[in-house]
């Protein structure tokens, strides 16, 4: 069977349709309990709408990025895989990195070649568990984070900092590397994407224009993408 077809299945709807109910129904106490504590505190009506407003507002934009996440993750994973871990996690590098990396460990360069259903199932499986030990480490120790940070960067707070920084460039690079040497249309569209980021994000930290940093990647993305068709 054609592995889209096992991706966009009702099976694979139903699952991911009860993971995104899960996050609404987290979503709607955290909102009433917000709520019910603004008016402990003595907060006034206004000042609580004015801050759902704000809040509304600041979201559009990474919601954007979100979005064009979705795009590029439904042509390898499907709909309902898209859908559910966008609305679960969030995160669109993890998702894309995590698909990558799943594919590419049964012989798929995911975006080069064609998907399997096995490299599908793999990518699926790199997705769930690559999430786990941090939703694991994180309900453990995050009330011990201040603490940890200061004993290991020694007091230095911006070497924690590069760590990550570095991590992040290492997993940039790997998910990117494969997408240059091909030499084709991709290799276009991330040449693309990473010149218009590096007009764009100093940018917007110089000018300090906050939509900008918010809807830099989105830019990026689709101008990467424009540059390649156009090309």
């Amino acid at each position: 069977m054609d592995y889209m077809k096992i991706a966009n299945s009702a099976p694979m709807w139903i699952a991911a349709g009860l993971a995104v109910t899960l996050v609404l129904f987290q979503a709607i106490i955290f909102a009433k309990k917000s709520y019910t504590t603004g008016k402990k505190i003595g907060l006034e009506e206004t000042q609580m709408r004015s801050a759902i407003k704000s809040s509304f507002i600041t979201s559009i934009g990474p919601s954007i990025v979100i979005l064009t996440g979705l795009l590029s993750l439904l042509v390898t994973v499907g709909g309902p895989m898209a859908w559910m871990r966008l609305s679960f996690i969030g995160s669109v590098h993890f998702e894309l990195m995590a698909v990558v990396f799943g594919a590419e460990a049964v012989g798929v360069q995911a975006g080069i070649e064609p998907m399997t259903d096995v490299s599908f199932a793999n990518a699926v499986w790199t997705m769930i568990t690559g999430s786990i030990g941090w939703i694991i480490f994180a309900t453990l120790t995050a009330d011990k984070m201040d603490t940890f940070q200061t004993k290991f960067s020694k007091g230095d707070t911006g070497l924690l900092s590069v760590i990550s920084i570095a991590a992040m460039l290492g997993s940039f690079s790997s998910l990117v590397s494969p997408h240059l040497i091909a030499l084709n249309k991709n290799t276009v569209a991330a040449l693309s994407g990473g010149l218009i980021m590096l007009i764009l994000a100093p940018l917007a930290n110089k000018k300090e224009i906050k939509w900008l940093k918010e809807w830099s990647l989105a830019f990026a993305l689709f101008g990467g993408m424009i540059v390649a068709i156009i090309v």
